[in-house]
Order: structure tokens, then C-alpha cells, then sequence
């Protein structure tokens, strides 16, 4: 896991040096750093992630590339739907919504469409890759 989070933690740096662009994988790509409450720690953990803009609302999927379970912050929000995002230099409170059904998979195929990893990831895996709608708090 150490690596995970030597890889977060690299790319959420160049995030915050060049306010919210990164290179490599993500170079050009809509990337938001999410930061939640530990499910079971309590403390904030940031992750870095690629959205899809709805409206006012910011789109993130939990994909973990396809992986058999759910990543981290999704149980966070799950456990406590209160979390802050960042984009570009801007930072703001967010509600979190799992989104389901017709919803969900709108928005799924939409980003399948603009990033086909996304279609390989649900390829990868038997479980439905969670949805979740940020909406800025008022």
C-alpha cells in the first residue's frame, strides 16, 4: 500500500505547485484532489482523482482501476458524506451523493466515453463501480 500512497502523495504535490495541473497520466486530464474523513481513523485523507463536470455538481467514480473492492474514499464518504475538494487553486466544501440506477449510469458512461479507461475498469471487475456527485455547500 506504501506505494499507493507514495504515488498520492507525488501527484497531489505537483497538484498543489502548478495550482491543479499534473503531468504524466493525468496531463490534460480534469483532476480534483478529494479530501474525506477516515471511516475508522478519523483523520483526513486526501485522494487524487480524475471528475466529470455535471452542472454544479463535480463527478468522481470509484474505480480503483478496476480493482475487486471499493477504494478508501468511498467508504469515507459513505461513513461521512462531508468533504472538501480542490480544483485548479480553488478550495470548497462539498455533500457527497452516491448516485444509483438510470443516474449512475449516465454519468458512468459519459466519462467511459471521454476516458475509455473508464470502460476497462468495469470490464476488470464484477462489482458496479460506485458514482458519487459532489455538490458545493451553500
Amino acid at each position: 500500500m506504501a506505494d499507493v500512497n507514495d504515488w498520492n502523495a507525488q501527484i497531489i504535490a505537483e497538484f498543489r505547485a502548478n495550482d491543479g495541473k499534473v503531468g504524466g497520466q493525468f496531463d490534460g486530464a480534469p483532476l480534483l484532489l478529494l479530501t474525506t474523513t477516515g471511516a475508522k481513523s478519523g483523520l483526513a485523507r486526501t485522494s487524487p482523482m480524475m471528475y466529470l463536470p455535471d452542472g454544479d455538481r463535480l463527478v468522481v467514480f470509484a474505480s480503483k482501476a478496476g480493482a475487486p473492492t471499493n477504494p478508501d474514499w468511498y467508504h469515507n464518504l459513505v461513513a461521512n458524506p462531508s468533504a472538501t475538494v480542490e480544483v485548479g487553486t480553488e478550495s470548497f466544501d462539498v455533500d457527497a451523493h452516491i448516485t444509483t440506477g438510470a443516474e449512475r449510469d449516465e454519468l458512468y458512461a459519459r466519462q467511459a466515453t471521454r476516458y475509455p479507461g473508464f470502460a476497462e475498469y468495469e470490464a476488470k471487475t464484477d462489482r458496479v463501480i460506485p458514482v458519487v456527485a459532489l455538490t458545493r455547500k451553500a
